[in-house]
């Protein structure tokens, strides 16, 4: 589970290395070229990984310590998290391309989740049970063992934190499988943890792609799976673990409409639309990708959208001047390629954008994709209906609040959705009627610990984040305690039950 130094030219291909185990090159998507290479696990690698997570679990200190005790190293984890962060703001910047600034802001968040799920346990509480008759009957939570996170490229540290804090609270132990793409700043968090207090074996870690995440799907030993990904991987996931009854939350793909009425201020929707799209270099399963504009605005909207995009600064992500950074591979930005190419074959207008931009030699490289406004499309183009993941807006006429519903819910996903309106209730009409998970009004991507995540349809299942995340890692058990005196006779004595 440790770090080596890169042993050949870029590739992401698993190949062997001097000591004879098999690494992958992490590549540098600014520049295309290896950081470093990591340990590709196998499935027995998983099998050793999840056997000693049961080991801590069974034998180790973890789960039998006092809730206090386990409160105190979740607060001491986030603590440690501060202390390191301008490390893990800069390592994962360089890992997964993300601008510095933008990486910064995100993970300065990291710790409130650690402390909101100590909280949760500090507060946790469990009911007594109205019973009829000589009983007292009452209710207690138990961790539900080994538990298996499978993270993403686009959000590494933020997304495991929200489950690994909630898993954690609760005293399970966890193995976790970053994206084969983005593993450094997991692997650098297990250090932090160590020096929280956090007892050796509750967290490992296992790197590698497919084949890692599938036998941690399928391991019998394992009770729980979290996974963010896309739609067919979550399917498999679910088939895994439905098979053994495991409990499974997945958040997984997204085409997030953006609604916009004719009554906002054009300039100010358009700039929210611009953070909505192209944080992240649109690479997030809420980004707003399909904007759906009321045709009194459209013209205007689509100027001001397209002035806010050409002004973006797109470069180097370690730099502070930079506003947006590269796209995770050259798979995904030849996917985001292919999709602009298609709307224009089918009609659409690039309004601006639509291309790799001119950037210096020592990018040349890497795997931008300039953001890119598409204009004059229907619902029915493929750019429209699939999810991009990358940079681009696609900007669709409806003509009154009924149209605008329609076809919001007019995709097979349901992660979130964004609305642009003065008219307050009108944006709780139109939130009541789309059918997502999340929905912004007059805002885009906002988060806390304390707020659910998650969708419906073919977006996923269960929720991370919140208390409903806090609950889903324990398994509730019901006592039942008879107080009358004497024994129970049903089949030679007086004894009358109601059973």
């Amino acid at each position: 589970m440790t770090i080596t130094e890169p042993v050949r030219p870029a590739g992401t291909q698993p190949h062997p290395s001097p000591d004879g185990h098999l690494v992958r090159d992490v590549l540098d998507p600014a520049s295309g070229r290896p950081i470093t290479s990591v340990r590709e696990f196998s499935a027995s690698d998983v099998d050793t990984a999840v056997a000693a997570a049961r080991e801590a679990f069974e034998h180790g200190p973890w789960p039998a310590m006092t809730p206090t005790r386990r409160g105190r190293v979740l607060l001491a984890i986030a603590d440690e998290i501060e202390a390191a962060a301008e490390d893990l703001y800069r390592l994962e910047a360089a890992n997964n391309g993300r601008p510095v600034t933008e990486t910064r802001a995100q993970l300065s968040r990291v710790p409130e989740w650690f402390r909101y799920n100590a909280g949760l346990l500090a507060a946790q509480r469990t009911a007594v049970l109205p019973s009829d008759g000589p009983y007292l009957t009452y209710q207690r939570r138990a961790p539900l063992g080994v538990c298996g996170i499978i993270t993403p490229f686009n959000h590494p540290l933020l997304i495991l934190a929200r489950s690994l804090s909630a898993a954690l609270a609760n005293g399970n132990t966890v193995v976790v499988k970053p994206s084969e793409l983005t593993p450094l700043t997991t692997l650098a968090l297990l250090p932090v943890l160590e020096r929280a207090g956090l007892p050796r074996g509750v967290v490992q870690v296992v790197t590698g792609a497919a084949e890692a995440g599938r036998r941690l799907t399928e391991h019998p030993d394992v009770a729980k799976i979290t996974l963010t990904g896309g739609t067919e991987t979550g399917r498999a996931a679910a088939v895994a673990t439905a098979r053994r009854f495991a409990r499974m939350t997945a958040e997984l793909g997204g085409k997030t409409p953006v609604v916009v009425f004719d009554d906002v201020d054009v300039q100010e929707a358009a700039r929210g639309a611009a953070f909505a799209a192209f944080i992240a270099a649109g690479q997030s399963c809420v980004a707003g990708s399909r904007f759906l504009v009321q045709r009194g605005v459209h013209d205007e909207f689509v100027a001001a959208l397209t002035e806010v995009a050409g002004d973006i600064r797109v470069g180097d992500p370690r730099s502070a001047d930079t506003q947006m950074g590269p796209l995770i591979s050259a798979r995904q930005r030849d996917r985001v390629a292919d999709l602009v190419d298609s709307a224009r074959r089918e009609g659409a207008r690039i309004a601006t954008g639509g291309g790799v931009p001119d950037l210096p030699a020592e990018l040349a490289g890497g795997f931008f994709y300039a953001p890119t406004v598409v204009c004059g499309g229907t619902m029915g183009m493929r750019v429209a209906r699939e999810e991009i993941f990358g940079p681009v807006a696609v900007v669709v006429p409806f003509d009154d609040e009924a149209d605008a519903v329609a076809m919001a819910n007019d995709n097979p996903y349901g992660l979130g959705a964004g609305i642009w309106t003065r008219d307050l209730a009108r944006g709780h009409r139109v939130a009541e009627a789309v059918r997502a998970g999340m929905v912004w009004i007059n805002d885009h991507h906002r988060l806390e610990p304390s707020l659910p995540w998650g969708g419906i349809k073919e977006s996923g299942i269960g929720k991370d984040a919140g208390s409903e995340s806090f609950e889903e890692f324990s398994w509730l058990k019901t006592v039942v305690t008879r107080l009358a005196p004497g024994g129970v006779d049903w089949y030679g004595g007086t004894d009358r039950r109601l059973n």
